[in-house]
């Protein structure tokens, strides 16, 4: 008798107690939802205008006042309703990437859009201030409600947990590409368990763990064998288009998911546009732009906060500059040439960190460490740093004088960082890219690991930066900044 296992799985599956992770996720992100603007829209209300405060509707006569309680609970039925009308809590968007916070904004902004409308046409004389803080304040905390929703899962996924277990089905080399990148972000949600490809000797998929379980022919099998509930085809040769429609009316709705993973990567979602047409499901990708609105909004965003940033930190920055001159030999300032956008060579400014004549050292160091041929010059347990160099670099406050090179305009609050001439002669073609634009003083590979990165993870995510760069982009790596910097992991040297 076969062992093989039964393709029928169609039949109705009773799930058990937890196992609907996402049912539950959604009801609990709804319910901190519903406790964030009922304490928003109540407390504001109170705090402006007491509980017992009526809108007029028509000033000539007193019986046509509405009471704020009402239109505070129909204020907050509103907002949940368009919160759910919006996909807020939809599983494809939760854990990764921005457009949950986007789809938060974008519901809260067209509802305060309806309420606008429906007082100019009901003639309800709604206390400007009470709106103007309520939906600005509401907003603000469904989205710090939903990031700390978003650690909660990420820390989950991390261990494997709260994630679409995933067969891969394509081609041995793009399975193991697609397997290699969902590894490297797990909060995204997609942990992968096995592969079915065609004709492999192989037991695993090449520089992973990911097990090989039969070819394209056996997918369904595969599933009922693994527990995989998400087939994730990675390649289309293998698989006719027939094939891949039949596969879609196989899967059981709701239980089973399938997922087409296009031959990109390294592309973020604003470049992505899936236009459907005459039964193909097109997917347009943009070629990145390095002009226009969004470089001149970038520009007057790092001159503005650049400027803040220096007035804030002007204390900060007299006592380290005490504190380095009293404590070694030598000058206050640090000035190295660095290579930025397009190859133009600038000096870039920073507190010094090392002894006088570091730099004469640093052949030699990066000789007996091994490192001499990449392009990331960084010395682990460096003798070279100075006592009071050690805590400036751990908080980073030994850059804030590249504030001065961001208001000059040799580099921006965010991009890849400048590196010297002599790692700039190491790199290749790809690496090039990293000129396309400005660099930062903080960036993408600083945020996600520092200097514990390989220079082929630093490079990648560079190239993803300079690829996708946008000012949300921008925004949201210096929050991550400034959470690294508060709480430093130890990676920078």
């Amino acid at each position: 008798m076969s062992d093989e296992p039964s393709l029928q799985i169609r039949q109705p599956v009773t799930l058990m107690p937890g196992e609907d992770w996402r049912r539950r996720y959604a009801f609990g992100v709804a319910f901190t939802d519903a406790l964030v603007l009922v304490w928003t829209v109540f407390g504001v209300q109170i705090a402006w205008l007491g509980l017992y405060h009526q809108a007029s509707v028509d000033p000539t006569r007193a019986d046509t006042a509405v009471s704020y309680t009402v239109i505070s609970l129909a204020l907050i039925v509103g907002w949940m309703l368009s919160l759910a009308v919006f996909g807020t809590r939809a599983h494809r968007i939760i854990g990764a990437g921005g457009s949950e916070y986007k789809y938060v904004i974008d519901a809260s902004v067209r509802l305060f859009g309806v309420v606008g409308i429906l007082a100019l046409l009901l003639k309800l004389d709604l206390a400007r201030g009470y709106v103007l803080i309520a939906f600005p304040l509401g907003t603000i905390l469904l989205v710090v409600s939903r990031w700390l929703w978003r650690q909660w899962l990420g820390a989950h996924r991390e261990g494997g947990r709260y994630s679409a277990k995933v067969l891969l089905v394509g081609s041995e080399q793009s399975a193991a590409h697609i397997a290699n990148e969902l590894a490297r972000q797990p909060k995204a949600g997609y942990r992968v368990i096995a592969a079915c490809v065609p004709l492999s000797s192989n037991s695993t998929l090449a520089g992973t763990a990911v097990p090989i379980i039969g070819g394209v022919d056996k997918i369904l099998p595969a599933m009922a064998r693994t527990g995989a509930d998400t087939v994730m085809i990675t390649s289309a040769d293998e698989l006719s288009p027939e094939r891949v429609r039949q596969l879609s009316w196989e899967l059981e709705p709701g239980r089973y998911h399938l997922v087409v993973a296009p031959s990109l990567s390294g592309i973020g979602g604003p470049r992505i546009h899936t236009r459907p047409l005459v039964g193909l499901p097109l997917v347009h990708v943009e070629a990145p732009r390095y002009d226009g609105s969004k470089l001149y909004a970038k520009r007057a965003f790092d001159v503005l906060l650049a400027m803040l940033l220096l007035i804030f930190a002007s204390p900060v920055l007299a006592v380290t500059a005490v504190a380095v001159k009293a404590t070694s030999k030598g000058p206050v300032f640090y000035r190295q040439e660095r290579i930025g956008k397009n190859g133009a060579a600038f000096h870039m400014l920073k507190f010094r960190s090392m002894r006088v004549g570091a730099d004469d050292e640093l052949a030699r160091l990066l000789a007996d460490q091994g490192t001499s041929d990449r392009p990331l010059f960084k010395v682990r347990h460096d003798p070279r740093v100075t006592r009071v160099g050690a805590v400036i670099r751990k908080y980073s406050i030994d850059e804030l004088p590249q504030l001065l090179n961001v208001l000059k305009g040799d580099m921006s609050l965010v991009g890849p960082r400048p590196q010297r001439a002599g790692e700039r002669a190491l790199y290749d073609n790809r690496a090039e890219r990293r000129l396309l634009v400005q660099p930062g003083m903080t960036g993408l590979w600083q945020v996600s690991g520092r200097s514990a990165l390989s220079w082929d993870d630093a490079i990648r995510l560079d190239l993803y930066y300079v690829e996708n760069w946008s000012l949300t982009g921008d925004i949201l790596i210096l929050f991550r900044t400034i959470r690294a910097v508060i709480a430093p992991d130890g990676t920078a040297f």
